[in-house]
């Protein structure tokens, strides 16, 4: 049977990062004292002034990059849990990976050919 005792370090721990979080936060508003001026309000990432709105449509090969970029990000968490228990799921494992792999890899050259990777 649990105790509630074996919890209470759990407890502890969780009271003192939220309140610490919370001072942390709260520091910068209590000791802030606003100067702005010219350069601080001016624009900084792109060095000019916006001339568009930013809710125009976003090109379609930005998706195409982010899928391809979850497809092998999902890649790489699949290969290295079987990479460590390779030795206990013996053959079937092994082919099971290779078909995964292999089509992973026609998805890959089918959006190669398509020109997804191309960027104008």
């Amino acid at each position: 049977m649990f105790e509630l005792t074996q919890y209470l370090p759990i407890l502890l721990f969780l009271i003192i990062s939220t309140g610490l979080s919370l001072v942390l936060l709260a520091v910068p508003f209590i000791t802030n004292k606003p100067k702005p001026d010219a350069e601080k309000v001016s624009p900084y990432e792109c060095g000019f002034e916006a001339f568009d709105t930013a809710r125009k449509p976003v090109d379609v090969r930005f998706y195409l990059v982010a899928i391809l970029f979850v497809i092998f990000d999902l890649e790489v968490a699949f290969l290295f849990p079987w990479a460590v228990s390779f030795g206990v799921i013996g053959m079937v494992g092994f082919w099971s990976m290779m078909i995964f792999l292999a089509v992973l890899t026609i998805g890959f050259i089918y959006e190669w050919k398509k020109g997804a990777l191309e960027w104008e």
